[in-house]
């Protein structure tokens, strides 16, 4: 058995709990973590457009980078010691939502957590990369709640009935 967890800041605690709740022992398990274009590429065009180009040494959006992927190596220590088992660690860069995707091809089981409004039940409970994610997994899914899910009472009403 195979199995993704996709780890982003602030909810892979949950996910890497899940999968030791989860996941047989004898699995193989991937702590994968995205890292999106945005705002490495937002840093280069600010520089390009109020800066110009004469300088590309002082381009900020490379220290961004570098940063992002200093970052995303300590969050997969974290969750690997977290685990407490051995483990595989992938860093990919891309388009998250198709990144994650792509990472599932041929696994067994996707894990990831609630990502939108979690102050309440229902579908705004999942942000736009986890939405696609869900959507377009090639695999089973566990989609977990980072913290106690809230309570049935916050369900939203039925529309009303048009006759």
């Amino acid at each position: 058995m195979r199995v993704i967890a996709w780890l982003v800041e602030g909810t892979w605690p949950s996910c890497v709990d899940a999968v030791r709740s989860h996941a047989p022992e004898t699995a193989e398990v991937v702590l994968l973590h995205v890292s999106g274009p945005e705002v490495p590429g937002l840093a280069h065009g600010a520089f390009a457009g109020l800066l110009g180009r004469g300088h590309p040494e002082k381009d900020p959006g490379d220290r961004m980078e570098a940063l992002g992927g200093s970052s995303a190596a300590g969050l997969l220590d974290a969750a690997a010691q977290r685990l407490g088992r051995p483990c595989a660690r992938e860093e990919r860069a891309g388009r998250v939502e198709r990144e994650v995707v792509a990472a599932a091809e041929g696994a067994d089981l996707l894990v990831l957590a609630r990502d939108g409004d979690r102050s309440r039940l229902g579908p705004k409970s999942l942000g736009p990369a986890a939405r696609f994610a869900v959507d377009h997994a090639p695999c089973p899914v566990l989609l977990v709640w980072p913290e106690p899910a809230p309570g049935l009472g916050t369900i939203p009403p039925p529309p009303p009935h048009r006759p």
